[in-house]
């Protein structure tokens, strides 16, 4: 199963050549925030409107070493999150997105 996490451009360049990705969330609130893809424009709507562009990581599920856990969320909607460091061998793709344009690099 596919699942994508948003997240910063300076954000990620961080962290790919790195063991493994951690959102600040990962020590805030434990786990990483993830959407379902029909999620995915509301999470950006919602929570990226500031941003002129993010970088969109597609993940397998079934490749991920931390546990994954459906929950509860915004308005009672069940989203994916990954309680552990996400492992790169976990993330098919990284998409860098100009929100600004609309557009996908």
């Amino acid at each position: 199963m596919l699942i994508y996490h948003v997240t910063l451009p300076e954000t990620w360049e961080y962290y790919k050549g790195r063991p493994s990705y951690q959102a600040e969330s990962l020590q805030t609130e434990g786990f990483i925030h993830c959407s379902y893809e029909k999620q995915l424009e509301g999470t950006l709507q919602r929570y990226f409107a500031n941003a002129s562009k993010v970088v969109i990581l597609k993940i397998e599920t079934d490749k991920l070493f931390a546990k994954l856990v459906e929950e509860a969320s915004t308005g009672d909607e069940v989203f994916p999150h990954i309680y552990g460091r996400l492992n790169h061998s976990a993330i098919v793709s990284a998409e860098l997105r100009d929100l600004k344009l609309g557009a996908a690099r």
